[in-house]
This record gives C-alpha cells, sequence and structure tokens, in this order.
C-alpha cells in the first residue's frame, strides 16, 4: 500500500496531582482550548475536552505521525507551563493517566459521555470512574499504588 492511513480514536484521562482541584473558573475554558491547540500541532484534532477540578477527559484521533505517548507528553509538559504561566502556584499533573481506544462508532457515546462529567461526577468518585474504566476493558496492569501518585 503506497498510502499509510490510520483513524484511531483515543479517551485519554488524566487528574491533577494528588487530585487538587487546581482546573477552576475562568482557567477552564482557556486550558481546553490550549490543549486543543497543542493536539492540532501533533496531527492528532481534538474531538472532545472537558475537565472537572482535579482531572481532564479528552476524545482525540491519533496522528499516524506521532506516538501516543509523545503526545501525552507534549500535552502534560505545554498545558502545565500555559498553567503556572497563569499564576496557579504549585499546578502539576499526576505522572499516570489512562488511554482507551475508541471505536468510530461510539465517538458520540462517548463524547457525551465526556460532556457530562460535572454531573456524572456528582454521582461516582474518579476513582471509582477509573477503576471502572480498568475492569470493563481488563487491564489487568493497574496497580492503584502506582496509578494514584
Amino acid at each position: 500500500m503506497g498510502q499509510s492511513l490510520s483513524q484511531m480514536y483515543i479517551h485519554l484521562i488524566f487528574g491533577t496531582k494528588n487530585r487538587y482541584p487546581f482546573i477552576i473558573g475562568s482557567v477552564e475554558t482557556e486550558l481546553h482550548k490550549y490543549i486543543a491547540e497543542i493536539l492540532k500541532s501533533y496531527e492528532s484534532p481534538a474531538i472532545k475536552i472537558n475537565s472537572v477540578p482535579d482531572h481532564m477527559h479528552i476524545l482525540f484521533r491519533l496522528s499516524k505521525n506521532y506516538t501516543l505517548v509523545k503526545i501525552i507528553e507534549e500535552i502534560k509538559k505545554h498545558s502545565s507551563k500555559w498553567m503556572k504561566s497563569k499564576g496557579i502556584d504549585g499546578f502539576t499533573w499526576q505522572i499516570g493517566y489512562g488511554a482507551f481506544s475508541v471505536s468510530s462508532s461510539k465517538i458520540d457515546t462517548v463524547s457525551n459521555y465526556i460532556m457530562n462529567q460535572k454531573e456524572h461526577h456528582k454521582i461516582i468518585s474518579f476513582k471509582d470512574e477509573v477503576e471502572g474504566f480498568m475492569k470493563k476493558y481488563h487491564l489487568c496492569e493497574y496497580d492503584p499504588e502506582y496509578f494514584w501518585v
């Protein structure tokens, strides 16, 4: 095949260090836009981005030219610097993340899930949400002792 084609959708979830509620007020919308620009610069367009004070959900199409780990590294590195430039002292992301593949037939379902995070987290904690994903996707290497640092 002479042409390289790829269409992989990723649901990325990661939190702030120690679940500190840094993502609040006007910084939230600006942060989402900034992360969308980072993704665009790595040929991985954002489909939906939403957050609650202590974590992010991002649905994006993964570029065929960059690895997932590179994109996550760049999102965290640049957005962390950006948050600090906005006067959010002590801001840092957690070390770990969850990244899940999404079927193109489930894009709308995952988009709606991401957009309803504030309501969702009135019912379920972030930790319970993540552990539910780990069970649903059979991630046997999940170790809560290391994931939540």
